[in-house]
């Protein structure tokens, strides 16, 4: 069974369509670029760890601290993003935090079964490290886990949702697609988290390119976030990356349709996956907000290692 994007007709994952790439047939107009000495300006704020807090680790891994319990986002610590370990995306930044140094996790949510968001060796570390997490994946990848001998996992369709403990989790659509070898076998998600005992909650985007109906959608159904983790790179050029990956001005548009009070960037500075330059998010990130009038305080692109009460 193949699954599809309901609201996108061509995503452009041909090999077609990457050789037109890589040979330049759909390259972007060269970008407006940072002025000298720009840095993304960061509110102050006295962390407080006894409050909900994010860490961004690196590309879309945060670290996310809610009701006694951390989440992890599609952990990746390896040197590359790749079936091996001599070729493919290398890693241009180290993670913010080793895997040991790690607090005790509770709960992974991984979005899709790609190299740069399902590492093998870094799940197969974590369920050395905390034998006991649950695993959160989208329909289809369960199975690669229990080849692995990893039992505790929780397969959700979108829509679907599992409580556990203290928290809902939700696989809610995301626009992308999946697949190692044979595209398409398995499902792409993000995830909204809440608290089962007052008005709490984050939504993990995952990956993605925009639609006009599904954020839209979850912003009706949910009406606000405390907190978004949105992608903000890999979007250039736009003919090729546009039906699988937001650039930032749409990541400003599912900001605002989901309700999300504060926003955290994520899918940059880690690997380069697409043309922009890779100081060029952030940048393009502030731009967007200016333009659509958005505070920018709502929606930062902060460095690895950061952490932000929510």
């Amino acid at each position: 069974m193949n699954f599809y994007n309901p609201h996108v007709i061509k995503t452009r994952r041909r090999f077609l369509d990457l050789i037109l790439w890589m040979v330049g047939y759909y390259r972007d107009p060269p970008p407006q670029r940072p002025e000298a000495g720009f840095s993304y300006p960061l509110p102050d704020q006295t962390f407080d760890p006894n409050r909900p807090w994010a860490q961004w680790i690196n590309h879309s891994t945060y670290l996310v601290s809610f009701e006694g319990s951390h989440f992890l986002t599609d952990p990746i610590w390896s040197k590359r993003c790749s079936p091996v370990s001599f070729l493919g995306p290398k890693r241009k930044h180290p993670p913010a935090l080793s895997m040991e140094k790690l607090p005790k996790i509770d709960y992974v949510l991984i979005s899709h079964d790609h190299y740069d968001h399902l590492d093998k060796k870094s799940v197969e570390k974590l369920h050395q490290l905390f034998p006991n997490l649950l695993w959160v994946v989208p329909h289809g990848v369960k199975k690669w886990f229990k080849s692995r001998g990893i039992e505790r996992v929780v397969e959700l369709e979108w829509w679907q949702h599992v409580d556990i403990d203290s928290f809902r989790i939700t696989a809610v659509p995301s626009q992308h697609f999946s697949g190692r070898v044979h595209f398409n076998k398995t499902v792409w998600a993000g995830y909204v988290v809440e608290s089962l005992h007052k008005e709490q909650r984050f939504y993990f985007v995952g990956d993605t390119g925009y639609n006009p109906y599904d954020f839209k959608t979850i912003g009706e159904k949910w009406k606000s976030f405390d907190l978004a983790l949105i992608p903000i790179g890999a979007y250039s050029p736009r003919v090729f990356m546009g039906p699988v990956h937001i650039c930032p001005s749409e990541a400003v548009q599912i900001h605002k349709e989901v309700g999300s009070n504060l926003s955290l960037g994520m899918h940059w500075k880690t690997f380069r996956l697409a043309d922009e330059p890779m100081d060029q998010p952030p940048y393009d990130l502030f731009r967007a907000l200016h333009e659509a009038k958005v505070d920018p305080a709502t929606f930062l692109a902060i460095d690895p290692g950061v952490r932000r009460n929510w």
